[in-house]
């Protein structure tokens, strides 16, 4: 299992600092927040690659935030592929393993959507195949607001149509869905049994607390707001076998990933 942050943390000033700040820390992973755009060199991409790779942190990415494959203007459907094939491409250059992908709203055509992530998302996927880029997963994140695209059952849908798409699990996410559901170590468990089947060789997490109101999230909370109570789900994988990312998103990111290992014994440090 590896933690890290979303994000390079700022203490580090430069990629590669940051990146042995958060070794520093005793964390061995890092999201590279692409939200506004993957606008990297393949030059650079690779310098920061080697870095991580040198530190032993595994790489994922997040893709811009712009990406809505089920919009009703055409261009920005279009311009869906192009974000997600550019992250893919910056992602394939620093080594990193997955990018992680909001991929629509329902917005006005909510019965489209299942079908306009698959075809935007399949396109994607033939571009980069084209392109020999087939070392990175295309992650769909599970969404927190009720007007969004992203359960895992949606997920699972895709993943019947497109190779290579995989679910990325925001807890915080799916808990504010459903409005705080996960109560209790059977709502995890059961959130767990449902993940674990669909996320390949590594299950790749979002952690955080979260504010939500009657249509889902409304802003990410630290750790110690426990809604929800995230050392169930430590305690839950603790033992576990499945290889795991868990990427901290909470607003003290770095410090929480720490927080967040530490629920752990198998990983605590003292």
């Amino acid at each position: 299992m590896r933690f890290g942050p979303a994000g390079y943390p700022s203490a580090g000033k430069k990629p590669e600092g940051a990146l042995e700040y958060t070794r520093g820390l005793g964390l061995d992973a890092l999201e590279v927040e692409f939200v506004r755009g993957a606008r990297i060199s393949p030059e650079r991409a690779q310098e920061i690659g080697a870095k991580a790779k040198e530190l032993d942190i595994r790489l994922s990415c997040h893709a811009p935030y712009f990406i809505s494959f089920n919009s009703d203007n055409p261009e920005t459907r279009a311009k869906s592929i192009d974000w997600v094939t550019s992250t893919a491409r910056a992602a394939h250059n620093l080594g990193a393993y997955i990018i992680v992908i909001h991929a629509a709203s329902y917005g006005k055509s909510p019965e489209t959507a299942l079908d306009s992530v698959i075809e935007g998302l399949s396109k994607s996927k033939d571009i980069l195949d084209d392109e020999g880029i087939k070392d990175v997963i295309l992650g769909v994140e599970t969404m927190g607001k009720l007007g969004q695209f992203g359960t895992l059952e949606e997920i699972g849908q895709v993943m019947q149509s497109v190779d290579g798409v995989r679910p990325v699990l925001d807890v915080a996410h799916v808990h504010a869905r459903g409005h705080g559901w996960l109560k209790t170590k059977d709502d995890m468990q059961s959130l767990i049994d449902e993940f674990f089947p669909l996320c390949g060789d590594i299950a790749h997490f979002h952690i955080s607390c979260i504010k939500y109101g009657d249509k889902g999230e409304i802003s990410h909370l630290p750790l110690e707001a426990k809604d929800p109570d995230l050392q169930m789900l430590a305690d839950i994988l603790n033992d576990s076998k499945q290889e795991c990312t868990f990427i901290c998103e909470s607003p003290l990111i770095e410090k929480d990933a720490v927080v967040f290992r530490d629920m752990f014994p198998a990983f605590r440090q003292s």
